[in-house]
């Protein structure tokens, strides 16, 4: 049986790099040869345990790569077409997508229900982090890539642009409102250029590290808050003239930022949370104006589906938002652990790290 190089979770603080078989291609299957991929946060959360997926599972939910084998019902696509799979994979006909909830497709069952159910790559099935990924129900979800645009170019749509959007979109921003983001990590850059696509008209970052305040500014930031100067919410209320902002997005998922997101909203505010969050979160009474406040509390897993894609390229093909600065590393499929040590520890100024086989 022929064999492809793919990064394996075999136990907690374990990633490795081993032969596994190349998948078998079903009637409704795409086999994908990887071309680029990279890691994600939600790939450490793996890495350290803190997210539970099955040991020998190949990791990583971002492909972007050449069609290599069609399933016998696939019809619309060709061998040798450059494409790109979200990492959420629905199926298009569960009660979830045809609720116009497709993230959560297949989440709910006679047993209980659980969240993220789109989310099979690197999750429920074998992952991108690999030469190649076999993409379920691939008419829903291979998105053609156009010849102008570059891999990197269209790198982050499969989640980190999608989801950052998704923190936008799901906050309901406005034309005219002020909208603060907590982390600028890759999905929190992303939501600021969601936010500023969607209309806001003051964006506040959140962060202390000068190359990520940097991007920032560049996405569409207006000015950033440094938490090591000083309290950020009363920074942020000092900015907005003690209104608070109409939209927090937070987008690292810890305790901190989740109470100070809600902190800074004016009274009847939206927190959209974009966090993968590790413990359970409390909302202490003040913070929540005793329930009187009038807020709202989103969260949001990216959209998945080809035409979610293609929106996302169309972005990138208008010049509106250029995320390739996001890629601030380089490493080749061989080594992929050391792109894991780097990318986990985050040393060097990492942002996201490109992966070619």
């Amino acid at each position: 049986m022929p064999k492809m190089k793919a990064a394996i979770f075999v136990e907690p603080d374990r990633i490795v790099l081993d032969d596994k078989p190349i998948p078998d291609v079903g009637p409704l299957d795409a086999l994908m040869r990887i071309t680029t991929t990279t890691i994600c946060g939600t790939d450490v959360h793996i890495l350290k345990g803190e997210y539970p997926v099955a040991k020998g599972l190949t990791i990583g939910h971002e492909p972007v790569g050449i069609i290599e084998k069609l399933g016998s019902a696939v019809t619309g696509y060709r061998e040798g077409q450059r494409v790109i799979a979200g990492a959420i994979t629905p199926s298009g006909h569960s009660y979830a997508c045809l609720c116009g909830c497709s993230s959560q497709d297949g989440a709910g069952t006679k047993h209980g229900f659980k969240a993220a159910g789109g989310w099979r790559f690197g999750n429920t099935i074998d992952g991108a982090q690999a030469e190649y990924v076999l993409v379920p129900d691939a008419m829903v979800n291979l998105s053609p890539v156009p010849d102008a645009l570059t891999d990197e170019q269209v790198l982050m749509c499969p989640d980190i642009m999608s989801t950052g959007f998704a923190g936008a979109e799901r906050g309901g921003i406005r034309i005219g409102d002020t909208v603060v983001v907590f982390a600028l990590g890759p999905i929190g850059l992303c939501a600021i250029a969601g936010a500023k696509l969607m209309g806001a008209t003051t964006i506040i970052g959140v962060d202390t590290v000068p190359a990520r305040i940097e991007v920032a500014k560049r996405l569409g930031a207006d000015m950033v808050v440094d938490f090591k100067k000083g309290d950020p919410v009363k920074q942020i209320m000092d900015l907005t003239d003690g209104r608070g902002v109409d939209v927090a997005i937070e987008a690292l998922g810890t305790q901190g930022t989740f109470e100070s997101a809600l902190r800074a909203l004016r009274p009847g505010g939206t927190l959209s949370s974009l966090g993968v969050y590790s413990t359970d979160l409390q909302i202490p009474l003040s913070a929540f104006s005793a329930g009187l406040g009038d807020n709202t509390i989103v969260t949001s897993l990216c959209p998945g589906g080809k035409e979610r894609m293609r929106r996302l390229m169309n972005v990138v093909a208008s010049g509106r938002v250029d995320l390739t600065s996001l890629v601030t590393h380089h490493y080749k499929l061989d080594d992929i652990e050391k792109a894991y040590d780097l990318f986990s520890h985050q040393r060097d100024g990492v942002l996201k790290v490109a992966i070619t086989p």
